[in-house]
């Protein structure tokens, strides 16, 4: 076992080290001059597709709304990681990580518009009538490279086991011990519970409670946040500042620096957490935005933009404020992750903030694993048929009760490590899709500017 977790760590320092985050970003940057930087020319239209069509009926095929689609994607992205996530990044990194996750998560908008105006393109309908796309049928169907696609099937099943289901199990019983004492193994159980309960009833039970879970907790944690930022709201212009002056000039010269802050981490830091926390070119989301009613692969794209925008420009720029504007990253450098991010809570709303950190996290986690067991499924089925689908059920359940309760020791943490290199994993051969199909990319946005110039589209 020794043997085999060297070579993870090897391939871990190689997926997620700064090789691979230069190109996922600089595919980000690529994609954005191929398609006329198309984060600023949807913005507007973003908020009006996003908004204006809630209740609506959609046009086109699909399995669920183009809302609902979002709404699991977000359960997903948004998840402990835009709590401890960010507060871990400013630890190491300094406040100039704040900046440069920014910058990552702009070029990544363009990055999950272009994975998900393709997996639109490419779905088919499986065996059992349910609408399936992703990276997968995109290298099948448009690149030719099977075995590509496959690769990314088998990363993508395990690694949702780790990143999508135990680690996510095990925050949510840390964040209810945490703020009310409830033992690990009575979360894991009732989470299992919860989540067989939903995922039993498909795609469609899933979205059907994600679109309610999801702006609630998305709403109740900002609410918190914005709170916090109004106590100190003189302290926001001097903690933006920050952000910006110290992603180029030495962090060392700051007022209580933490030993060990350069530049260059809080650049690679920065870009790290953007890149962890929207997922734009893991190839994730888009597993799900492809089973969306739509009547043209570049609307759902739209959906994709505002994915990013929320997850990383929104919410995890709150968490960073409320750490800077209240100083606890300066004044308890012994703290990091989900316990600085608690600490600026508390400063400002006591017991009750340690109250809505704890369900913020609970909540963003338990959403997170409904969404990645969807994309855990559809991995499954492309390689073992829809006959595997019961079994990754009950192995699903399984997991959750093993991850919150944190037994396992070594082995469980093991099994962590190899998920997240299987996630990072993922991004390759999405990677090598993206920059094969820009020219069918920018084919697809032309067609979509032009009919709705023509008033075919809306």
């Amino acid at each position: 076992m020794e043997s085999i977790m060297r070579i993870n760590d090897l391939v871990n320092g190689i997926v997620w080290g700064p090789w691979m985050l230069t190109l996922l970003v600089g595919t980000g940057v690529y994609l954005t001059f191929v398609l006329g930087f198309p984060q600023l020319r949807y913005f507007g239209f973003m908020f009006k597709e996003v908004f204006g069509k809630l209740g609506k009926k959609s046009e086109g095929e699909g399995s669920i709304s183009s809302f609902a689609a979002l709404a699991t994607a977000l359960a997903s992205t948004v998840g402990t990681g835009n709590i401890a996530g960010v507060a871990t990044a400013l630890h190491l990194g300094g406040p100039g990580a704040l900046f440069w996750m920014l910058i990552s998560a702009v070029f990544g908008m363009t990055t999950k518009f272009a994975e998900v105006t393709l997996a639109v393109r490419y779905r088919e309908k499986d065996p059992l009538g349910n609408w399936r796309g992703g990276t997968m049928y995109i290298l099948e169907k448009a690149v030719g490279q099977k075995w590509l696609a496959w690769l990314f099937a088998f990363f993508t099943t395990f690694a949702a086991f780790g990143i999508g289901n135990a680690i996510q199990a095990n925050s949510t019983a840390e964040g209810l011990n945490l703020g009310f004492g409830i033992p690990h193994l009575y979360t894991g159980v009732a989470i299992a519970i919860l989540t067989g309960l939903v995922i039993v009833g498909g795609l469609k039970r899933i979205s059907d409670v994600t679109t309610y879970l999801v702006p609630f907790m998305a709403i109740f944690y900002i609410i918190g946040a914005v709170l916090v930022l109004v106590h100190h709201v003189d302290q926001i212009p001097g903690a933006l500042a920050s952000a910006v002056k110290y992603a180029f000039s030495d962090p060392m010269a700051m007022p209580g620096a933490v030993a060990g802050w350069t530049v260059k981490i809080a650049l690679t830091k920065g870009i790290a957490r953007g890149v962890f926390s929207n997922e734009a070119g893991l190839g994730s989301a888009p597993l799900v935005h492809a089973t969306a009613q739509v009547d043209h692969p570049v609307r759902q794209g739209v959906y994709g933009l505002f994915e990013v925008f929320t997850d990383t420009i929104v919410i995890c720029t709150l968490t960073a404020l409320t750490i800077l504007t209240t100083g606890v990253l300066t004044a308890n450098p012994e703290l990091t992750g989900a316990q600085l991010t608690l600490s600026g809570f508390k400063i400002v709303l006591g017991d009750t903030g340690v109250m809505i950190l704890s369900l913020g996290l609970s909540m963003f986690a338990f959403s997170t694993i409904l969404g990645w067991y969807w994309y855990g499924e559809t991995g499954a089925q492309y390689i073992f048929g829809v006959k595997v689908i019961p079994v990754y059920k009950i192995l699903w359940i399984a997991v959750i009760i093993v991850g919150a309760y944190g037994g396992g020791g070594d082995f469980l943490k093991h099994i962590w490590d190899m998920a997240d290199t299987m996630n990072g994993l993922m991004a390759i051969p999405n990677l090598i899709a993206l920059l094969w199909l820009s020219s069918e990319l920018r084919k697809l946005v032309k067609d979509f500017d032009d009919k709705r110039r023509g008033g075919l589209l809306k």
